[in-house]
């Protein structure tokens, strides 16, 4: 006995697909705030052009993980989907 139809799991996992790459797109808009407000600090203050950029960066690094997450739980909503 099949207890969800085979259509119904599909346009769920594409659902689910086009919530997770969501992830990536709100990744985006915050690395692009953070990025405009390190060169607002750059400008009032620009002896400490260094700190703010090493600590950008590595802020930047750590928030694209969640993005790549939200990419690789799509791609195997899509491709590889374990409820099929």
């Amino acid at each position: 006995m099949e207890l969800l139809p085979l259509e119904l799991v599909m346009a769920f996992s594409a659902l689910g697909a086009g919530v997770a790459v969501c992830a990536g797109l709100c990744t985006a808009i915050g690395q692009g705030f953070v990025a405009g407000k390190t060169v607002e600090g750059i400008a009032r203050q620009p002896e400490a052009r260094g700190s703010l950029m090493s600590t950008m960066l590595i802020g930047c690094a750590i928030s694209e993980t969640s993005g790549i997450y939200g990419l690789v739980i799509a791609l195997i909503l899509l491709f590889a989907n374990p409820f099929m």
